[in-house]
């Protein structure tokens, strides 16, 4: 769609598409058989994969892009730059819409690439997948200090 859009350089960006398409091998789908895969890239350069996981109680099923994601930030990172989704499919599936907004929170600007079984492609930005995203800038001052859940230091009465 628009080269201009992936910002890293040619080599990278092969290297984050090969990534996902190999996460999509890792994915644990015994009920829909939709193996899905995903990398990013961390504001820090550093790549993390992540392949989607189902769980025979659906509602608790994670989805490549947020597996990918939480594993980064498992790992000390604190932003996301580029996102690239795997699906065994002939056309591209951008990400779900809650993917969406966990890539919001950790890469409001993050690049979008999204590959399929053919050439097609989508190349995109999070702010074109999710305009008007809600995020950390919505709520208020007192709670986005931090970023951290305060801990109790006396247990409720």
């Amino acid at each position: 769609m628009i080269d201009s859009l992936m910002e890293s350089s040619p080599i990278n960006l092969r290297k984050l598409e090969k990534s996902a398409r190999s996460a999509a091998r890792q994915a644990y789908a015994p009920y829909s058989r939709f193996r899905v895969g995903a990398a990013v890239i961390a504001t820090s350069g550093r790549m993390y994969t992540g392949c989607n996981i189902e769980n025979a109680s659906y509602g608790l099923c994670n989805c490549a892009e947020r597996t990918a994601i939480f594993a980064a930030i498992s790992a000390g990172e604190t932003a996301i730059s580029h996102v690239a989704v795997y699906t065994p499919t002939p056309k591209p599936s951008s990400p779900c819409g809650a993917c969406r907004q966990v890539i919001n929170e950790f890469g409001p600007h993050a690049r979008i690439l999204c590959i399929c079984d053919s050439r097609e492609r989508i190349e995109s930005t999070l702010d074109a997948l999710l305009p008007d995203a809600f995020g950390p800038k919505n709520l208020a001052p007192s709670a986005r200090k931090s970023g951290k859940s305060r801990r109790r230091t006396q247990p409720p009465k």
